[in-house]
């Protein structure tokens, strides 16, 4: 039986000169992987200014099953979950190593609930990896992968996020990978520059949450465009870790960048005690002078 964890919000973590930030990713189509636009510039510059981790602990849309898991393997594997995009995609490797070091950290934080530890059955994702690989190029930082659990409700990923919260003063960086609104049939070829009213209003909806009452994410579910915004709902969750550790920190998050793409799915992205850049210089072009996504298909995956 899974443990409740929607009553673990309420505390105020501990403050450390040394607590890591925490992200959320509107991580779109895999070919962000390869691409140099706007929103991916903004994942390059949050890099640049993230101190090193000592490991990187990340919640993907694609790893969506009936129970809370984490990779604990040495060498994860890369996990091409898609299909119909270019060769180059299908090439392209992110071989960090793993941590069962952190996995089983991370099931020992959450006692006497239970998160299992996988060896075997998954890796590192699209939702993990197309992020990595503009946050830390290199993939020399190790990464263990959570599931997120498709028989709970949101209050219940929001309290498991929020219970994570200590792994931020060890040395973790905690990076969450969906998007606010993803409706896949309601894609709209002809503007791959725009959202629709309606996902533009929920976006919003989420935005006013998450800057300023990020525990109270799970009351968007009342909200008239819900439906419509999160007719599925893995790629959704991951932002509800990240509202559980903003809650428990009892501070908002920060918007990293924002807009959509192709009409109903927007690329949103929040982040956590954002670090202030150390005297680093932004590389290429300012991101709001950068391309919008190229119009290929968002996502055709196993999720």
């Amino acid at each position: 039986m899974s443990q409740d964890f929607r009553s673990r919000t309420v505390t105020k973590a501990k403050t450390s000169m040394d607590i890591m930030p925490a992200a959320f990713i509107g991580h779109g189509s895999p070919m962000n992987t390869l691409e140099t636009n706007r929103f991916t510039a903004a994942w390059q510059e949050l890099g640049r200014t993230v101190p090193r981790p000592r490991a990187i602990l990340a919640i993907s849309a694609h790893w969506f099953v009936n129970v809370s898991a984490v990779t604990a393997m040495e060498r994860p594997p890369v996990i091409h979950d898609f299909y119909g995009f270019p060769k180059a995609l299908f090439d392209f490797d992110y071989p960090a190593p793993g941590s069962p070091e952190l996995a089983r950290e991370v099931a020992e934080l959450v006692k006497p609930g239970f998160i299992g530890l996988d060896r075997d059955s998954w890796g590192i994702d699209h939702g993990t990896w197309s992020v990595l690989a503009h946050l830390f190029p290199k993939a020399d930082v190790p990464v263990v992968q959570l599931s997120v659990h498709s028989g709970e409700d949101m209050r219940y990923h929001i309290g498991l996020g929020a219970s994570l919260a200590p792994l931020r003063g060890r040395g973790v960086f905690i990076i969450c990978s969906g998007n606010v609104v993803h409706n896949l049939r309601r894609v709209d070829w002809d503007n791959p520059d725009r959202s629709c009213e309606w996902a533009g209003r929920f976006d919003a909806a989420v935005k006013d949450v998450m800057t300023s009452r990020p525990g109270q994410l799970a009351d968007l579910a009342s909200h008239p465009d819900y439906g419509l915004s999160v007719p599925t709902p893995e790629h959704f969750l991951p932002l509800a870790y990240l509202a559980g550790l903003c809650a428990r920190a009892a501070s908002p998050a920060e918007v990293l960048v924002e807009g959509g793409t192709l009409g109903s799915i927007t690329m949103t992205s929040y982040v956590l005690d954002r670090p202030t850049p150390r005297g680093r210089q932004p590389s290429g072009k300012p991101a709001a002078a950068l391309p919008n996504p190229a119009t290929v298909p968002p996502e055709q995956t196993n999720t």
